[in-house]
């Protein structure tokens, strides 16, 4: 397994309520999560706003410790790994964020922010930014422009040529087609399944809609309120769900045909 989690617990400080003798009041994200990942395997992992997914990510690539439960990397426990522990295996697994503008340095040129991650895992740097480039289908010469740049698409693939220039194993995409027009999406997930096919990826999907889910996972758990409330294979998921917020997120996936339904 390239991912074990088991009995997943995080809290996070309650900004909205007062604090309590100097200490603010804990709110409970995540609700003993329990899942695996093969390597090689597609996982969506969907919800609507407010359900902890994205805090499931960031506590996967340990961005996030947990409060309590195990997080097993590839047979290793890296739940309270400390960042000591972690530097070698970071390089293995990579994050891209949901929004590119935010996540790439507006002052750093495309092929400087691809070559930092190689830098600091002291990866020798000569030819893996074109490479890098080439793989995500933008040209070399794209290496000497500022993110503000390029469209919205092409900086989202600037986000997956770092996350890839290092090789990892296991890769998590957190909503990173929902700021893009249908045709940008559509070109991203189309290069997310050769990525995984050709460099035999690990990854796991974060999405709230069960379109992009469909069109990219082969399982997906979905999630409400830091619980999971159902996990199965992505076409059983659609042709029999069993949890009835299942039923509310497939409802709300706008139809071509007013008179189809998913159930």
């Amino acid at each position: 397994m390239m991912y074990q989690i088991r009995d997943l617990h995080l809290s996070l400080p309650d900004m909205t309520r007062k604090p309590i003798l100097g200490h603010a009041p804990q709110m409970n994200i995540l609700k003993g999560l329990s899942f695996d990942i093969p390597k090689g395997a597609v996982l969506g992992i969907v919800g609507g706003s407010g359900s902890g997914k994205s805090t499931l990510g960031r506590a996967m690539v340990r961005l996030l410790e947990p409060t309590a439960g195990q997080i097993m990397f590839d047979g290793k426990d890296i739940s309270h790994a400390s960042e000591d522990e972690l530097r070698p295996l970071r390089k293995r697994f990579q994050m891209i964020f949901q929004d590119p503008m935010s996540s790439l340095n507006p002052r750093r040129r495309v092929g400087g922010i691809i070559a930092g991650p190689l830098r600091l895992h002291g990866v020798d740097v000569s030819g893996k930014v074109d490479e890098a480039l080439e793989m995500v289908g933008l040209p070399r010469h794209f290496a000497t422009r500022y993110p503000h740049e390029l469209s919205g698409g092409q900086r989202q693939r600037v986000g997956i040529a770092r996350a890839i220039a290092l090789r990892p194993d296991f890769i998590l995409a957190d909503e990173i087609v929902s700021g893009l027009d249908v045709s940008s999406q559509a070109q991203v997930l189309n290069l997310l399944e050769e990525l995984v096919r050709d460099l035999g990826l690990t990854l796991a999907f974060i999405s709230h809609d069960l379109s992009v889910i469909r069109r990219l996972c082969s399982r997906v758990i979905v999630l409400r309120n830091g619980e999971i409330v159902e996990a199965t294979e992505t076409v059983k998921l659609f042709d029999t769900p069993q949890a009835d917020y299942t039923k509310e997120l497939l409802q709300a996936i706008p139809l071509p045909d007013p008179g189809q339904t998913w159930t």
